[in-house]
């Protein structure tokens, strides 16, 4: 049921934020335009690849795409990251210049070797990143995600849930797209050429 809501949440944020009435068009994109109703990327975290604290500021220049999820996905997490994968596939050489940040929620179990290990098993243009549970829910919150994590107890299982969202930043750090599907990877990557090719919003 949990997962249900979570899913259903970024709907929800989309109507909320009244894209219909402020005219926000989403001809050519395959991910929703939400162009000026979120902030732009801004985090402070450890990113496992290269042991590096690294900010939004590094990726200035890039198109981002931000997900977050736990190793431990039994579905969402493998499915969502195998075809952002494939996307960045199909970009072939233009792939150089986007990064996947996989936000760990569950960064108990997560270790940064874990994270490590997990991420380049998809691709080399994603990044593992990896904060304290404040600088998680800081993150979580400035773009409306909303995830929860219960840890086992005699009578009920680890539990871990997140929003399936995938928001996506153009080059200058302006969040522009959402997307709740990944299934559609040609869409992905026709949204992300397009991203590559814009000036500043």
């Amino acid at each position: 049921m949990l997962r249900r809501l979570l899913t259903s949440f970024v709907p929800l944020l989309l109507l909320a934020l009244g894209l219909t009435a402020c005219g926000l068009s989403n001809r050519g994109w395959y991910s929703k335009n939400i162009t000026g109703t979120l902030p732009s990327l801004k985090f402070s975290m450890l990113r496992v690849n290269d042991g590096r604290k690294v900010t939004a500021a590094n990726y200035r220049g890039d198109v981002v795409l931000l997900y977050f999820g736990y190793t431990n996905c039994p579905d969402i997490c493998p499915t969502t990251l195998a075809n952002l994968s494939e996307m960045l596939r199909r970009l072939g050489p233009a792939a150089t210049y986007v990064r996947v940040l996989f936000v760990s929620v569950d960064p108990a179990r997560d270790r940064p070797e874990v994270l490590k290990a997990y991420v380049h098993a998809f691709s080399p243009y994603m990044d593992g990143l990896l904060g304290t549970p404040n600088s998680i829910a800081i993150l979580a919150r400035r773009f409306r995600v909303a995830y929860s994590v219960h840890k086992a107890t005699p009578h009920h299982p680890y539990e871990v849930d997140h929003s399936a969202a995938v928001f996506i930043f153009d080059r200058f750090g302006q969040a522009r797209l959402v997307t709740l599907s990944t299934s559609n990877v040609n869409g992905l990557a026709g949204d992300v050429r397009r991203l590559l090719h814009q000036r500043p919003h």
